[in-house]
């Protein structure tokens, strides 16, 4: 019997892998995106439910609750970096009496923190060495110094400027060809996605290279490289959507051309929030997909190329190491797309916080199947608040779009639950409108000034309070270091006397015994 494949089943699955991965066809008409959801009211006897207006205050209160978490945690950490402080001395007691963790087991968990905290400490000592030779630099070295620095900053912002414009062109281009099938056709939908990660991978290289020629203090150059990869993710994704907004309102002439009549692109996006929505959803799948792809394809066969191969250059290329700041990174920007395409995209955060899960495990398995530690580490206690620093403005970029779309921008007429209003904030008045006398009158009063001079009266003495209680909590720990400092010559003098003393009683045991 000869097996007969149904081409027909084939062909569908083929279509339908295709749809998933760009997020069109069945997946475009799901409640994944803004278009399929529509702007209808369900009432019943009791109650009744404004879809649009439920839509619209769900996208706020998850920016809303993301923000209050983000700064509930960046106190946390800012409480944890003054308690440490930022001195010499200090930096040294905490790596000496409090780095060692006792529950390391085995062999290469002990060696492995040991050289942790011989790391630690070269740092530092290196830093105040590169602190004293700065210092003693003449005039004519320092100018060649800073000269070298401002020629290397152009180098890597020149390099910044060109992955921005080569985002540009490549969203541009891919708006245009947006409408073919098939392979090709998924490779154009996924073209902006392929030149935002290859410039986020490409560009940090050499930005690194760069910062190495600057001649930074290691922690310097640590930061100052991260700074520049900050810049480069959140304005890249900047940059995609300044070109999508650009198409989607004519380059801002909204009452011109093929803007004139729905003040928006209508032929080229009938439904531009779904459309947004597709590239946000395509640029986190492509994130994941491109991370799956680099532990199967990568990693892991260059562990068993360093494990089953004696070569010396195989040896000396080693394995992976796992940078931890890296990877941190990368999950701002995955948590910064999926801000940014959180009201156009509902589901969107859910997709999110499975990547975020399959991304651990995965992780995990080729942290310590495939990867070496990475033997310079970033300090905890700075890098904590430094990337919660770096989400709060991700969050502000989620939160620019959102605003700017809600008032801005026309809603799509033919799609979503805002198709009927000039604006997707004008369901807020008119649903106000709708409520009970008594209703609102109560929200205008708490607009009122009555309700929000003595609001924000309470909330400064609340806020002096605080800030009462931090000058206090900073002066204790100031008198604390002084009064440790002063302990510690104490007992250098303490020590000095003890010698001294002990040296007395060897001589006068001398001329004792001498004269005896």
């Amino acid at each position: 019997m000869v097996y007969d494949p149904n081409p027909e089943g084939l062909v569908v699955f083929y279509n339908y892998f295709l749809d998933l991965l760009s997020g069109t066809g069945f997946m475009e008409y799901s409640y994944l995106f803004y278009g399929y959801y529509n702007n209808t009211m369900v009432e019943d006897k009791n109650i009744s439910y404004n879809i649009p207006l439920a839509y619209l205050f769900t996208a706020v209160f998850y920016f809303v609750f993301c923000l209050i978490c983000i700064i509930a945690r960046m106190g946390t950490a800012a409480r944890v970096v003054v308690a440490t402080g930022s001195s010499t001395v200090g930096d040294y007691s905490m790596i000496v009496f409090t780095s060692w963790d006792y529950g390391c087991l085995g062999d290469r968990a002990t060696k492995l923190k040991q050289k942790n905290i011989h790391y630690q400490l070269q740092v530092d000592l290196e830093e105040e060495s590169i602190k004293k030779r700065a210092a003693a630099l003449t005039l004519s070295q320092k100018i060649v110094l800073y000269s070298l620095r401002v020629s290397m900053c152009f180098v890597s912002f020149g390099l910044i400027i060109a992955a921005f414009y080569g985002i540009f062109a490549a969203t541009e281009f891919s708006q245009v060809k947006s409408g073919q099938g098939g392979i090709l056709g998924l490779f154009f939908e996924y073209l902006p996605s392929i030149v935002i990660t290859a410039g986020n991978f490409v560009v940090p290289l050499l930005c690194d290279q760069i910062a190495l020629i600057e001649r930074y203090s290691p922690s310097t150059t640590v930061i100052v490289a991260l700074l520049r990869a900050v810049f480069l993710r959140l304005v890249s994704l900047g940059v995609l959507l300044f070109t999508l907004w650009r198409q989607i309102t004519c380059e801002g002439a909204e009452n011109t051309g093929e803007c004139k009549l729905c003040q928006y692109n209508h032929l080229l996006y009938p439904c531009w929030e779904t459309r947004v929505g597709q590239e946000m959803y395509k640029l986190t799948l492509f994130d994941f997909l491109i991370n799956i792809a680099v532990l199967v394809l990568v990693e892991f066969p260059r562990r068993m190329v360093v494990d089953n191969w004696s070569n010396k250059l195989a040896q000396w290329v080693g394995r992976q190491e796992f940078v931890v700041p890296a990877n941190v990174l990368g999950l701002v920007y995955g948590q910064t797309v999926v801000w940014t395409g959180a009201l156009f995209c509902p589901l969107l955060p859910l997709i999110n916080t499975l990547k975020f899960i399959l991304l651990f495990y995965f992780k995990k398995i080729t942290l310590f199947h495939n990867c070496r530690p990475a033997l310079k580490t970033f300090r905890s206690t700075t890098s904590t608040f430094f990337f919660l620093v770096v989400l709060l403005f991700g969050l502000g970029l989620g939160t620019v779009v959102m605003i700017y779309s809600l008032s801005e921008i026309r809603p799509s007429m033919g799609c979503g639950p805002f198709r009927f209003f000039p604006s997707m904030w004008s369901i807020v008045p008119t649903s106000f409108n709708n409520l009970s006398i008594i209703t609102q009158e109560f929200l205008f009063f708490i607009g009122s000034q009555s309700f929000s001079i003595p609001l924000f009266a309470l909330s400064c003495v609340v806020m002096c309070y605080f800030v009462a209680l931090a000058s206090v909590y900073g002066k204790s720990v100031a008198l604390l270091r002084a009064q440790i400092k002063l302990e510690g010559r104490d007992k250098q003098f303490l020590v000095k006397q003890i010698e001294m003393l002990s040296r007395r009683q060897q001589i006068l045991k001398q001329t004792a015994g001498a004269s005896s």
